[in-house]
């Protein structure tokens, strides 16, 4: 498999209280956008990271902010991070009373623009949708409920995301798909082989407590690799 896996670091997991200074060593490691969730404590029970703070980050660093909404009030969060300027903004299926025209919106301000959807939302609902969309957002656990030790990756993550490759291979699309929720060292092969192609990255991978940040970024690294020699031995 030649195609590059995108890894995006959780900015949540970073160091919060020295912000500045983890996206650097995130930098240094040769990591490919920052992921940023963007909460309102409505749709779950997080709020991480404030858009002014956001606002600032963006000032220290050039890499890809990917955003992630999570609300029930997708037009105002889209809006406030286009005027932030990033490069991808996925929002949910599931609070979008008209998703074509939020796509649209993003599209028309030259950003990426994916769909979230929950685990549990079925892949029907991109039957429109799925042309216009450079990226499918595929939660593995219900979004906003990481810090839950009980919440475990639900069991039909690969077929679920085997089943959107296949759709996307179908149509000739060129949609990317990203997995979020705890897409650890040892589950990142198999997502691989089932196509996903950007890895949403935080406690169980690139931020595995007791090890540096470099250690974590070579198992990784090694992990991916192992993903892609599964996937090259099945075509």
């Amino acid at each position: 498999m030649n195609k590059k896996i995108i890894t995006s670091p959780s900015i949540m997991c970073a160091d919060l209280l020295n912000l500045e200074t983890s996206v650097k060593e995130l930098e240094n490691i040769g990591i490919d956008a920052l992921h940023i969730d963007v909460i309102d404590a409505s749709f779950s029970p997080s709020m991480p990271l404030g858009i002014d703070t956001i606002k600032r980050l963006r000032a220290k660093t050039t890499l890809d902010f990917d955003v992630h909404i999570m609300s029930t009030n997708n037009d105002w969060f889209i809006e406030q991070v286009l005027a932030i300027g990033v490069q991808q903004i996925s929002f949910h299926y599931e609070t979008s009373l008209h998703a074509d025209r939020l796509v649209n919106l993003i599209k028309r301000n030259g950003v990426r623009a994916g769909l979230a959807l929950n685990p549990a939302t079925s892949l029907s609902c991109l039957d429109y949708l799925l042309p216009q969309l450079d990226q499918v957002l595929l939660m593995l656990i219900n979004p906003g409920f990481a810090g839950d030790a009980g919440e475990k990756q639900v069991f039909y993550s690969e077929k679920k995301i085997s089943d959107l490759a296949d759709l996307i291979r179908r149509r000739k699309l060129a949609t990317e798909i990203q997995v979020d929720g705890r897409v650890s060292l040892e589950s990142i092969p198999q997502l691989i082989h089932a196509g996903a192609t950007n890895l949403v990255l935080g406690s169980t991978s690139l931020y595995i407590p007791g090890r540096s940040l470099q250690e974590n970024k070579k198992a990784l690294d090694s992990s991916i690799e192992n993903g892609k020699l599964k996937m090259s031995v099945s075509i």
